[in-house]
């Protein structure tokens, strides 16, 4: 089993600037506590041991906050310089792990589902890349990520394309050294330059679960978390 995770912290929040202080977005205040407790939470319910957050944009407020454990967490920080975007976050994280294959999760997204089913569904399709889907009524401002009747990923849809559909959740299984074989740059987008472009030429899947999911990368969906995120309060 995977007992790894990735988690990537770098954002800037630009967004989310005009209600949540000059912070890195995973530390937005939600219910009184950093977003990001809610994901260490997440992992540390389903028996993950080991954290990597990739950090940058002043990493220095969440390292001082969590430290090098959480909970039953073990938590290592994999710093970057300079901006390198979401997959050179993630290629850079890479370095402090041991595993075949990771939990890789969006800092801003939660997805409450359970990760050994979303494993055993990886492992089942032999996949170098298993994205968690969601299915929501509007869509547009995510974009459609659309798989065939095995599972397979066939198309991302840009956004504004489709209003309802499955979407990108935010957390992935991935295999490491599939990664770290192909010929990516020290910066680039996990997204765009990654998942878009690799998908025709290698077998991704998508696997949908109908569980809790929000996003707080805008204020809207922000001010809905502090709502919602009452169930989860200690």
């Amino acid at each position: 089993m995977v007992k790894e995770a990735v988690i990537l912290a770098g954002g800037f929040g630009t967004r989310l600037r005009s209600v949540v202080k000059d912070i890195p977005k995973p530390m937005a205040e939600v219910c009184g506590r950093p977003f990001l407790s809610y994901l260490l939470d997440f992992l540390n319910k389903q028996k993950i041991e080991r954290v990597i957050l990739s950090v940058g944009y002043k990493f220095d407020i969440i390292k001082n906050f969590f430290g090098s454990r959480y909970k039953d967490l073990k938590l290592e920080y994999a710093i970057e310089d300079k901006p390198l975007g979401t997959g050179g976050g993630l290629k850079n994280a890479l370095k402090y792990t041991s595993e075949k294959n990771i939990y890789v999760l969006n800092g801003d997204t939660f997805f409450d589902i359970d990760l050994i089913i979303f494993f055993n569904f990886h492992k089942n399709k032999n996949s170098k890349l298993t994205i968690a889907l969601k299915k929501i009524e509007n869509a547009e401002r995510y974009g459609v990520v659309e798989i065939d009747h095995n599972n397979k990923i066939i198309s991302f849809l840009e956004k504004g394309k489709m209003n309802s559909g499955f979407i990108n959740s935010g957390i992935y299984l991935l295999n490491i050294e599939f990664f770290k074989s192909l010929a990516l740059e020290d910066s680039f987008s996990f997204e765009k330059n990654f998942l878009e472009k690799y998908y025709k030429k290698f077998e991704f899947y998508g696997f949908p679960l109908d569980r809790f999911f929000i996003d707080i990368g805008i204020p809207e969906d922000y001010e809905r978390a502090n709502i919602e995120f009452q169930r989860f309060k200690d």
